[in-house]
């Protein structure tokens, strides 16, 4: 079991994918982080971006065995790649309320504001994605958790 958090503008008790914004690193769905700062900068970010609320750190138990005993669909990236690039600007750039993809579980870096600029360059072709990789070595990631389906929840546990 590992601890992860949920950075909001309000506290998480039940979570429900109509709340879920399209258009995210990973698609629509719910993301979480093991790094608490992560997400504590998130909720600062949530807050300030919807304007109401107090910046609030929902915290969950997951039980990870799920990512591996084959029960779940799990897409990984551990690290900066150009898979996961392209699977960032097609999640990104579907504004479909249904995802892309079938994934239960993924697991990558977050593409926080750094990794934008390099991936909107990318887009606007200013970059090849061999040069993409190469600068995204340098930055060092910070990983999210996406759930995507209610049977993926079903591994988290609200920590009270």
């Amino acid at each position: 079991m590992i601890h992860l958090f949920h950075g909001s503008n309000i506290p998480i008790e039940v979570i429900d994918f109509s709340f879920c914004h399209k258009g995210k690193d990973f698609g629509r769905g719910f993301y979480l982080s093991d790094n608490l700062e992560q997400a504590e900068k998130m909720a600062k970010l949530v807050t300030y971006r919807e304007e109401f609320g107090e910046p609030t750190v929902s915290s969950f138990m997951f039980d990870e065995s799920c990512m591996t005993n084959g029960i779940l669909s799990v897409k990984r990236f551990d690290s900066y790649s150009a898979e996961w690039a392209n699977f960032i600007i097609q999640n990104r750039t579907h504004k479909q309320d249904t995802n892309i993809h079938s994934y239960d579980i993924i697991y990558g870096p977050i593409a926080n504001d750094t990794v934008g600029v390099q991936i909107r360059r990318f887009m606007q072709q200013y970059i090849d994605v061999e040069r993409l990789i190469e600068e995204l070595k340098y930055i060092h990631p910070t990983f999210q958790y996406y759930f995507g389906t209610e049977t993926a929840l079903q591994y988290l546990k609200k920590i009270k």
